[in-house]
């Protein structure tokens, strides 16, 4: 009896062991498909760390970021230089200083990185894009084939495909050009020659080439086919027709399903769209807590969706997945 017993004490004791690993198993593909149901069908990205700086150098006035590599290059504003991390958030090493000569700063602003590594920084009031190795090297300023393409003061920056997208700010148009300097594009409307682009802040594109243009002082983001083309304008109401609920809209990037984001900088929000449109999520708010802003600028999407916003008062970068 006393064999048969334990036997039986055993046999419970693995069956509650398989069911307990079954249950856990369960919610680990659950927690498993919350996740990819966020990144396939257009749910909110979760907040994985902060980037701040070390102790004797924190970022002050973050306003762009983008990653080259596996490192994270930040346009460290107020301090007139580019910090670099690896994805922890530990420093690397920054390069940069006040002025008006080679390799140094007024108001560093966007920030780009091409295939070879090489680091695109715009000064916003030097009105001149460098480029630096990726090891913060100054190699040259970017040449305009062209000196009236050159932006009074150039935003936002990114390179796809070897083409440099830049927005002017105080030109209130966005120029395309390919590495060696040639305007490929320019973009000043949206709907009509009547409505022009004000103070645009931002630009990215999406897998199919289109251009999606964060129109600040209109509060809006106008999108365009590959060509240039007028498609719609993206405000918040209802197909774009109504009011903006937009306030001082600027960095914008594109998920790998698809899904669009944008920084409204004066709401502390981030709004996610899918491809008509429509707003599928938003997340922020005011606020020093996890997961809230102050001010937020810059946004950049890696290719493995990785998400990076710089929060300027707050004086971090968040990353999201």
């Amino acid at each position: 009896m006393k064999k048969k017993t334990v036997y039986i004490w055993m046999g419970t004791f693995v069956a509650l062991s398989v069911a307990l690993f079954a249950v856990i198993y369960y919610f680990h593909l659950q927690n498993d498909a919350i996740k990819i149901a966020s990144n396939v069908k257009g749910g909110p990205p979760t907040l994985s760390n902060y980037i701040q700086g070390d102790m004797s150098n924190p970022l002050d006035k973050p306003m762009d970021v983008t990653k080259i590599g596996q490192y994270v290059y930040v346009t460290d504003t107020n301090h007139k230089q580019v910090q670099v991390f690896d994805p922890s958030g530990t420093p690397i090493f920054k390069f940069g200083k006040q002025g008006t000569g080679q390799g140094e700063f007024q108001f560093p602003y966007g920030i780009a990185g091409d295939k070879d590594g090489n680091v695109y920084v715009a000064d916003l009031y030097n009105d001149k894009i460098s480029i630096f190795t990726e090891k913060g090297k100054f190699i040259k300023y970017f040449n305009f084939a062209n000196k009236a393409d050159t932006p009074k003061s150039p935003g936002g920056l990114r390179i796809y495909s070897n083409k440099l997208y830049v927005t002017d700010i105080q030109g209130n148009r966005v120029m395309i050009f390919d590495l060696k300097g040639k305007k490929l594009l320019e973009l000043t409307t949206a709907t009509a020659k009547d409505d022009t682009l004000n103070a645009p802040n931002a630009v990215t594109i999406d897998s199919d080439n289109n251009i999606y243009v964060s129109d600040t002082g209109n509060q809006r983001i106008v999108c365009y086919d590959k060509t240039g083309k007028f498609t719609r304008i993206i405000n918040g109401s209802i197909g774009g027709t109504g009011d903006s609920k937009f306030v001082n809209p600027r960095g914008i990037g594109v998920e790998p399903n698809g899904t669009l984001l944008m920084v409204d900088n004066m709401t502390h929000y981030v709004y996610g769209f899918d491809k008509n449109g429509k707003q599928v999520f938003q997340f922020g708010g005011l606020g020093s807590d996890k997961g809230q802003f102050y001010l937020p600028n810059g946004l950049y999407v890696d290719s493995n969706g990785q998400i990076l916003i710089t929060d300027t008062v707050n004086e971090r970068v968040d990353l999201y997945y």
